[in-house]
């Protein structure tokens, strides 16, 4: 019989972005190795970003609870009208107001570790008798949000269950911190709260080689590698890249850019290589595009004519936009987790067999899997005429490359074989 793991994680369908998309794929294919996943997410979550294409991915024999949270942004969109009051969007905001500021600080100094905290008590309250009557033989929490694992383990100290704790970003290195305005005390209590789950989980995994190093260091302790992957079954049928035109250039990138995320570098080297010239060079952008992008993309006469905003779209459409590219453009953060940062669409870009072309740090893990991959390389931001060397090699290339060897490691199916076997190994032992 298989057994079942309790998967705790604030990101469910229909939330959209890359954060959904690691447990959505673990959950159907870890029955074929022997587990099966029971979802526990909340009820009325605040995402940012929906696609309910998604929710036909969840089967109909997976169980999934959803337990109702209760989230600071609801008071303070009361105060606030009909505005977008979520935090994370007013830090990208030039203009703040006092309430917006307040909102800022309390965020960062009272909500410790994240807005998603006053979920927890409630959460194991609720779960800790299904625990106690065995409905599961092991727990397994992601994040961020982080507070998800403190839902572990204080699961984990009332039942004894086996209890993985997954990083998909650092927690006290993470440099999303760093752009709050936090005290020491509260940068302290984060630290606190790490070295707790750290210790406490029977095993802890994250995404990349670097984020691996990092955690290992803080707690001195195994820590697994499991990284992201893509899912051969979302490539549509007879998907083939285009055969590039000469004389052309079409670049897509797919994904969020956001304050981390900044694709002027590439905008500059595009711009310095191909203005005033009759070649023609155009960049499609599919997914949510900052404000501050998009208004320094409207304050030029040839970058507008050039650069196009198709919006957030539904996972399933993304393949035909990629189909239609020259180049895949991955913008990698230029910050001090830059190193770790494995997008989860690298590995989906990959699978097409369409050139990457990435800003990041050409020393970094991405780079590491590109360089491997043979399907391009990662340039610094602050690198232009590399950028622009880059543009002018794509341009005059033939368009596709061979799909990459070893692709196969990173589909989604085996890396939850792998997942299987780290549950095994703490719940058989």
């Amino acid at each position: 019989m298989s057994r079942r793991v309790l998967i705790i994680t604030y990101y469910w369908p229909p939330s959209g972005g890359s954060g959904v998309q690691r447990w959505l794929k673990f959950a159907k294919y870890l029955p074929e190795a022997g587990w099966e996943p029971v979802i526990f997410t909340p009820e009325n979550p605040d995402f940012d970003l929906k696609d309910e294409t998604l929710l036909k991915e969840i089967s109909p024999q997976l169980e999934v609870i959803k337990f109702p949270i209760w989230e600071p942004y609801q008071l303070f969109s009361k105060l606030k009208g009909k505005s977008k009051t979520h935090p994370g969007r007013l830090l990208e905001q030039k203009e703040k107001g006092l309430l917006e500021k307040a909102a800022i600080w309390a965020r960062a100094n009272f909500l410790v570790p994240d807005p998603r905290v006053f979920w927890v008590k409630p959460s194991v309250k609720f779960l800790t008798d299904l625990a106690n009557n065995g409905q599961f033989q092991a727990i397994i929490t992601t994040g961020p949000p982080h507070s998800m694992h403190l839902i572990g383990r204080e699961l984990k100290r009332k039942t004894g269950l086996p209890w993985i704790a997954d990083f998909r970003d650092p927690w006290s290195q993470w440099e999303f911190l760093d752009t709050l305005p936090m005290t020491s005390l509260v940068r302290k209590k984060h630290e606190q709260l790490e070295q707790s789950v750290l210790k406490e989980a029977d095993a802890v995994l994250t995404i990349s080689p670097t984020f691996q190093r990092d955690l290992g260091k803080l707690v001195h302790r195994k820590i697994d590698l499991l990284t992201n992957g893509y899912d051969p079954a979302d490539i549509p049928a007879g998907f083939s890249p285009k055969v590039k035109e000469p004389e052309k250039l079409h670049l897509v990138y797919s994904g969020i850019i956001d304050s981390i995320r900044n694709p002027i570098p590439l905008m500059l080297a595009m711009k310095a290589e191909f203005e005033g010239s009759k070649e023609q060079v155009e960049w499609t952008f599919v997914g949510k595009v900052s404000e501050q992008v998009q208004n320094y993309v409207a304050s030029d006469s040839w970058l507008t004519s050039r650069i196009h905003f198709a919006g957030y779209v539904a996972h399933s459409e993304v393949f035909g936009f990629y189909a239609k590219a020259d180049a895949l453009v991955l913008i990698l953060t230029d910050t001090k987790n830059a190193q770790g940062n494995i997008p989860g669409k690298l590995f989906e870009y990959l699978a097409t067999g369409v050139p990457v072309l990435a800003l990041g740090d050409p020393k970094g893990d991405s780079a590491s899997i590109l360089r491997d991959a043979g399907a391009g390389s990662v340039m610094a931001h602050t690198d232009q005429l590399a950028i622009q060397k880059q543009l002018r090699f794509l341009f005059e290339s033939s368009g596709a490359i061979s799909k990459a060897e070893g692709l196969e490691t990173y589909s989604r199916k085996n890396l939850s074989v792998q997942l299987a076997k780290i549950l095994d190994e703490h719940t058989l032992s």
